[in-house]
């Protein structure tokens, strides 16, 4: 069973920068994608970045492409999402997922089997 557990979010005025954490536990091999969602208040959710752990390529939502980095530490079981300029329409709840299998369409939540409980990020203009 896997199982993630996010943290780094918070307030930050616009232009400012973030670093999501997703501590991952109970897989056993690198056959997964993992892949970061955020969902604003009244909206679906939106995926937002994702990566292969197997090869570590990755994909990213128009919206923040060149903004947004994500990555991984195999030492550490860890995700992360590194956040640059960011703007208030970046303000959402987000959530790390992962999935058995490549990145083939990650940006849909109902691919996505395992979910942490959410990170709040707040941009303030």
């Amino acid at each position: 069973q896997v199982q993630l557990v996010e943290s780094g979010g918070g307030s930050v005025q616009a232009g400012g920068s973030l670093r999501l954490s997703c501590a991952v536990s109970g897989y056993t091999d690198s056959h997964y994608c993992m892949a970061w969602f955020r969902q604003a208040p009244a909206k679906g959710r939106e995926g937002v970045a994702a990566i292969y752990i197997g090869s570590g390529s990755t994909g990213y939502a128009g919206s923040v492409k060149g903004r947004f980095t994500i990555s991984q530490d195999n030492a550490k079981n860890t995700l992360y999402l590194q956040m640059n300029s960011l703007k208030p329409e970046d303000t959402a709840m987000y959530y790390c997922a992962a999935r058995r299998g490549v990145c083939n369409r990650w940006f849909l939540p109902s691919d996505f089997i395992y979910w942490g409980q959410g990170t709040q990020v707040t941009v303030s203009s």
